[in-house]
């Protein structure tokens, strides 16, 4: 079993600590790193299987929760709050001082780096900027809208904080990024068969009573997703990629956040065609939105080990 650290370090907006947590083999002997980045409405503690699975095999595994997430607010009224100033690119600020945190402490061991949904976003934008020295990123649950409905988001949002401020929650804006792909799909869970997040119900029925997974996000957080979003779609960003770092997109095959699959798909062919020397993609057949919470979630491990394995 693995060894679990809770820590915290100060964020980029300089005022908050963050709530921080490392995995390690229970031996203590361990050459590689993972760095997880967890998705909007949710905390670093659900990827705590995981975690342990890659400890249990040799690695460290660290990660965090973003601020406005989990323990790192500090009141129910932080949840879904970044920061004033440029939102998703002190998200981003994060993830970086926690990576030079990391490397600091265990240096020369090969660095990898996991973003789920918007955290796949956030590592997209990452990459452009830090992704030098990196093993490999796995880019998990991603999708890719067009610039125009991002940029109606933004402007959306910016619109309805003249009035009611950065921190009113908007199920208006809420509803605006539930688009077609989710129509099928249960989004309470009030049916967790039929959940858009994932077949495992006893998963499904643990997020909806969670209140750390259930808050309507603010204006400030819709903000910092639709600029990583409308960011990540810029070619200019796009080529600004490191092209000899392995990068691995991999989702449900159902997965509403990419268009089931076809949004991948065209992450995919834009990353291969900027160049990125070794790029693979997978999509699970039936799997939804989480796919480490899936019900095949052993063979989810397993292959994210193996890529990654394969590329030290």
């Amino acid at each position: 079993m693995a060894q679990k650290e809770d820590f915290t370090f100060r964020s980029n907006d300089r005022k908050t600590d963050l709530h921080a947590v490392m995995w390690t083999p229970n031996d203590g002997r361990y050459d590689r790193v993972l760095q997880l980045t967890h998705g909007m409405v949710e905390y670093i503690d659900r990827y705590a299987p995981f975690a342990e699975f890659m400890a249990d095999h040799g690695w460290l595994v660290v990660g965090h929760d973003h601020l406005g997430h989990g323990q790192s607010a500090a009141t129910p009224e932080d949840l879904g709050y970044f920061a004033p100033d440029d939102p998703s690119g002190t998200l981003v600020e994060d993830m970086h001082k926690l990576r030079l945190m990391t490397q600091e402490d265990h240096p020369g061991l090969p660095y990898f780096m996991l973003g789920h949904s918007m955290g796949s976003y956030l590592l997209r934008k990452y990459l452009s900027s830090y992704g030098e020295g990196l093993s490999g990123a796995v880019i998990m649950g991603t999708g890719q809208s067009p610039d125009s409905a991002a940029k109606m988001g933004i402007a959306l949002t910016k619109f309805l904080a003249k009035i009611h401020g950065w921190r009113y929650r908007s199920k208006f804006i809420q509803g605006l990024t539930y688009t077609k792909p989710y129509k099928k799909y249960d989004l309470t869970g009030h049916d967790p068969s039929n959940c858009w997040l994932g077949k495992n119900e006893e998963i499904v029925k643990s997020y909806y009573g969670d209140p750390f997974c259930t808050y309507v996000f603010t204006l400030n957080g819709y903000l910092g997703l639709f600029e990583s979003v409308l960011f990540d779609n810029q070619d200019e960003n796009i080529a600004a990629l490191p092209k000899d770092v392995p990068m691995l997109l991999v989702s449900g095959a159902d997965d509403p956040v990419g268009d089931c699959g076809e949004a991948v798909k065209s992450v995919f062919e834009r990353y291969k065609a900027a160049g990125i020397k070794d790029i693979t993609m997978k999509l699970y057949a039936g799997d939804r939105h989480e796919i480490l919470n899936e019900l095949d979630k052993d063979t989810v491990f397993a292959d994210l080990l193996r890529w990654m394995e394969e590329r030290i």
